[in-house]
């Protein structure tokens, strides 16, 4: 990668904190791709997350010359926490729990260094829209490698990656929220602490059936569409080999393949069933069929535990204290949620961990604070 357009002897504040803004990014990709790398089990991905990483580490030297050369100082480098949140994701439960995460943030930045006047004339530019090319293909939006590749990947990301991880937050903040707001509103009926308490229980456990059956459906209605599509693409296969042959080939080569390494393939994997039938399914279909979208009970039984888990907050302070002790401690508990689950979204958008923290709290104590207006309103004229 050449470094040329040095900046001048001496750069604008500006200046600087673009540059360290640059660096920061570059040093947190680095960090992340690492992690990526050790925690995946397929020796040629994990070699692509290295190279990925080792190109985020010159594009980081870059930038830290940059600010050498303009005077200013350069810190040592250190992850953010979301870089090591995601990390540690990924370390715990593989590189496809974030795959889709990162995918996204490498398309959204892939012209970052288009219109910015150091990084013209060296490889920067091209190098951020190669890595968001191979990020789409390995998170399956996009096409360009081997399709084999794509079909290890398809499978396990489009339910345990980045999707995952957006429902396990939304999940918990579903049921923060609405249990915070039944609560609420509940107590501002001025009723007793005990009535509140199993009302807050019958709520979690309502919203989390509801939750909990509203995903088995979803995921069991998805199973059984892939497999009648895969029904019907076997019988396809049999009856109509030639035609089938050719879909298979037009597929190579759109991904790249020459006409005839696509040709070559296309005759191989239809030379048996089993193996044009899964093909098909992967690459015309974009089904894995070893997987068909995933469990419909794991799916079920995830979103009842994290609705359950983001609604006990505000409903256990009910049941050891009573009164105006027992509502401040639950919106107390709850505000501390609300932040933390704010937080967590910034996982997934990369926003200031403060202002999406502020904003969920803000949202979550409004919802609170109208129904708990309501519930005095319908409890006086009740009473009245």
């Amino acid at each position: 990668m050449a470094m040329a357009n040095l900046p001048p002897a001496t750069i604008t504040a500006a200046d600087v904190k673009r540059y360290r803004g640059f660096r920061q990014a570059e040093v947190d990709a680095a960090h992340l791709y690492r992690a990526m790398a050790t925690s995946e089990d397929r020796e040629e991905v994990a070699d692509l997350y290295l190279r990925l990483a080792d190109s985020e580490d010159r594009h980081a030297v870059f930038w830290e010359q940059q600010l050498e050369q303009g005077g200013a100082s350069v810190p040592p480098r250190r992850p953010t926490w979301r870089a090591m949140a995601l990390s540690w994701i990924a370390g715990h439960f593989g590189a496809t729990a974030v795959l889709p995460t990162v995918a996204d943030q490498e398309q959204a930045d892939r012209h970052v260094y288009d219109h910015e006047p150091e990084s013209a004339n060296t490889g920067l530019p091209s190098d951020e829209r190669s890595h968001a090319r191979v990020l789409g293909v390995l998170s399956g939006t996009r096409g360009g490698v081997d399709g084999s590749l794509i079909g290890r990947l398809e499978g396990r990301h489009r339910h345990v990656g980045g999707n995952a991880l957006r429902a396990a937050v939304l999940g918990a903040n579903d049921g923060l929220v609405s249990n915070l707001s039944l609560v609420m509103a509940v107590a501002g009926a001025e009723l007793e602490s005990r009535t509140i308490f199993i009302t807050g229980v019958a709520g979690l456990l309502a919203g989390a059936i509801s939750m909990a059956l509203g995903e088995w459906i979803s995921v069991q209605s998805s199973r059984e569409l892939y497999e009648q599509q895969i029904a019907v693409e076997r019988e396809e296969i049999r009856m109509m080999p030639e035609e089938e042959a050719e879909e298979l080939k037009l597929i190579y080569l759109a991904k790249g393949f020459s006409a005839e390494e696509a040709e070559r393939v296309a005759a191989r994997l239809m030379e048996n069933e089993a193996t044009a039938l899964e093909a098909m399914a992967r690459e015309e279909l974009g089904i894995d069929p070893d997987d068909l979208g995933g469990s419909a009970w794991v799916a079920a039984f995830s979103s009842f535990v994290l609705f359950s888990l983001g609604a006990i907050g505000p409903v256990v302070p009910f049941a050891f204290l009573d009164g105006s002790t027992a509502i401040i401690t639950s919106l107390a508990v709850s505000s501390g949620a609300l932040f933390i689950v704010g937080g967590g979204i910034t996982l997934l958008t990369g926003r200031n961990v403060w202002y999406a923290g502020g904003r969920q709290l803000a949202f979550g104590l409004i919802a609170s604070g109208v129904t708990f207006a309501l519930g005095r309103i319908i409890g006086v004229s009740v009473s009245g």
